[in-house]
């Protein structure tokens, strides 16, 4: 039985090891800029190009073609999508869902909408793929994966909410204040997919403490916790260093973010995807 993972470009991931896998970018749309981000994307460009920019910025999900093209010929996709809360990705990847199956009756597509981005969507990628190399029927691997997503939780750390106000995902007023009084905001994804704000820092010390509770209170115990950031891995290093030290039993991971990922954590900004 051929498998595949598939998942937009906020899982920050481009390839896996030993599981058929495709990316499908989501674009950052800047005036005339239109940053597709996949493999030849210019990071430092778009941060660039954003931070001078003076109008409104925006993103696109992947349209229904994008999804057709990267489901291929396997008989089972597996397909991880950012949450539906802030992209119209999971009903684009519905749509082609209803047309891949109408012409192939035998195949299956099955949808995940992760309720979240970035770190906690790359954790949900890694369970499919040792669900699918433990020689699981779909059928599991569809029952195991949702349960594995009500264990799984999102915590960010941002710097400026400039491009969250500029899409309407958080109050410009809020933007604002945050960029005047130089607070770092810390939050979550909610259960239904939407950003929540939790806290407001001022100083690298209080941002830590405030995610590590965070962490703490969502019932982290040690396990996975991946650290996505964007031009921020002093921070990330130390975060990942508190967290080891707190859970030895911790397996962190820490990386920059890709383009979908850096422009809404914007500079300064980390996401934190973790087991609870």
């Amino acid at each position: 039985m051929k498998y595949k993972i598939v998942s937009d470009s906020a899982a920050d991931l481009l390839t896996l090891n030993q599981v058929p896998f495709s990316s499908v970018p989501l674009h950052i749309i800047a005036g005339s800029h239109d940053f597709v981000d996949d493999s030849a994307v210019d990071l430092a460009l778009m941060e660039d190009v954003l931070s001078s920019h003076k109008g409104r910025s925006s993103t696109a999900c992947p349209g229904v073609d994008d999804w057709l093209e990267a489901f291929e010929d396997a008989e089972n996709v597996f397909c991880v999508t950012i949450t539906s809360a802030l992209s119209g990705s999971y009903n684009s990847a519905q749509s082609a869902k209803r047309q891949y199956e109408g012409r192939f009756p035998e195949r299956h597509v099955h949808i995940i909408d992760s309720l979240s981005a970035g770190p906690e969507m790359k954790l949900i990628v890694e369970r499919l793929q040792e669900l699918i190399l433990s020689g699981a029927t779909p059928e599991i691997i569809q029952k195991e994966i949702m349960d594995y997503t009500r264990h799984t939780h999102l915590l960010f750390s941002l710097e400026t909410l400039k491009n969250l106000a500029n899409n309407g995902r958080v109050s410009p007023a809020v933007a604002k204040l945050a960029g005047i009084l130089g607070i770092r905001v810390v939050g979550q994804a909610s259960a239904q997919g939407e950003l929540q704000l939790l806290n407001k820092c001022r100083g690298e010390q209080c941002v830590l403490s405030s995610l590590l509770k965070y962490m703490k209170e969502q019932g982290y115990h040690g396990g996975k916790v991946r650290i996505s950031h964007n031009n921020n891995e002093k921070m990330a290093a130390a975060l990942a260093g508190q967290i080891k030290e707190l859970f030895q039993a911790s397996d962190v991971q820490i990386y920059g973010a890709r383009a979908l990922c850096s422009y809404y954590a914007e500079k300064g900004g980390m996401l934190i995807g973790m087991e609870c």
